[in-house]
């Protein structure tokens, strides 16, 4: 067969089949001198960097934006957190010095040492053994026949001497929700409080407490006015309240400033919860009629005593005294 015979038969073979694949180089056939193929590496690899970059970027979009709708667990806790932490508040102790108040750093006054007498049988009370069925001994409530009798410097000083003790803690509520007072004798803006406890179930008492730069003494303020104040004195969510507050720490004192006795019936459903009251009657001023008055509206309750405020000094002993030693 000629040369052109075997190349035509040859021409109509590779017409009718399918070319056979270019067999594998062997590296070794390969020239890495060669620029072009001694680049390639580079370039598949800045290649794959590239086509990373460019998906990361749409993938992380939609992640971030997911973020906000749906918050990580330990953040939401902490906003809560923070929410109902504890408000903190100054109370000026120089000018409560100046009124004639209890401070710790006032020296040894007389007023410093009657109420050193009067919170003795006070603690001792709070914290003996009770009867079943009687309300807690650290509940101790303080209210007059009428205004202007003093009550509310009384439970301040008396919050005060007892917030000096060196195992106790006091809790100073302001439950004269007719007339608050214990806020503004501080100098404090009112604040929510009591009421506020009492209306909103879903308040919780460390949104509303405020503590004090006295560090053993903490304040609840009676919160917002309402009309309804007799009623949620009297309900079971305020029973469920002091009792809560009652035995929250073992070393606490809890002192309520009560409305007067003879012009509110809210003085009288806030005496039942409580383990001892106080009442305090203005020297030669409140009478016997109203003291008795007062003192029968307290029939039932344990533990009921006296304070004798407002009395002349004794003379021959002086205001202020200290001891001094050798």
């Amino acid at each position: 067969m000629s040369i052109i015979e075997k190349a035509a038969r040859r021409i109509d073979q590779e017409r009718g089949q399918a070319p056979a694949p270019a067999p594998l180089q062997a590296p070794a056939e390969v020239d890495f001198n060669d620029p072009v193929v001694a680049a390639a590496p580079a370039t598949a690899s800045a290649t794959a960097s590239a086509t990373a970059s460019a998906t990361a970027p749409a993938t992380a979009p939609s992640v971030q934006a997911a973020a906000p709708a749906s918050p990580p667990p330990t953040p939401a806790g902490a906003a809560t957190t923070a929410r109902q932490s504890t408000q903190k508040v100054e109370l000026d102790l120089a000018k409560m010095r100046e009124l004639g108040m209890v401070t710790a750093a006032g020296g040894r006054t007389s007023l410093l040492e009657d109420f050193r007498i009067i919170k003795r049988p006070l603690l001792k009370r709070a914290f003996s053994a009770a009867a079943k069925g009687d309300n807690p001994g650290n509940l101790i409530m303080l209210t007059s026949s009428l205004p202007g009798e003093g009550k509310t410097y009384c439970a301040i000083n008396l919050a005060m001497s007892i917030a000096m003790e060196l195992d106790h803690t006091v809790l100073l509520v302001d439950a004269d929700v007719a007339r608050p007072s214990v806020l503004r004798t501080l100098g404090l803006p009112a604040q929510r409080g009591l009421m506020d406890l009492l209306i909103d179930d879903k308040l919780d008492m460390s949104e509303v407490l405020l503590r004090t730069n006295v560090d053993t003494l903490s304040i609840l303020a009676a919160g917002t006015s309402t009309p309804r104040a007799t009623e949620l004195l009297a309900s079971s969510t305020m029973t469920n309240l002091v009792k809560e507050i009652a035995h929250r720490y073992p070393d606490r004192i809890v002192i309520f400033d009560s409305p007067p006795l003879l012009l509110t019936s809210e003085a009288r459903v806030l005496a039942s919860h409580m383990g001892q009251i106080v009442v305090v009657v203005e020297s030669q001023t409140t009478t016997q009629h109203a003291v008795k008055e007062a003192l029968h509206q307290l029939e039932g309750c344990a533990n009921v005593n006296l304070i004798y405020n407002k009395t002349r000094d004794i003379p021959g002993i002086e205001e202020t005294y200290d001891y001094h030693y050798g």
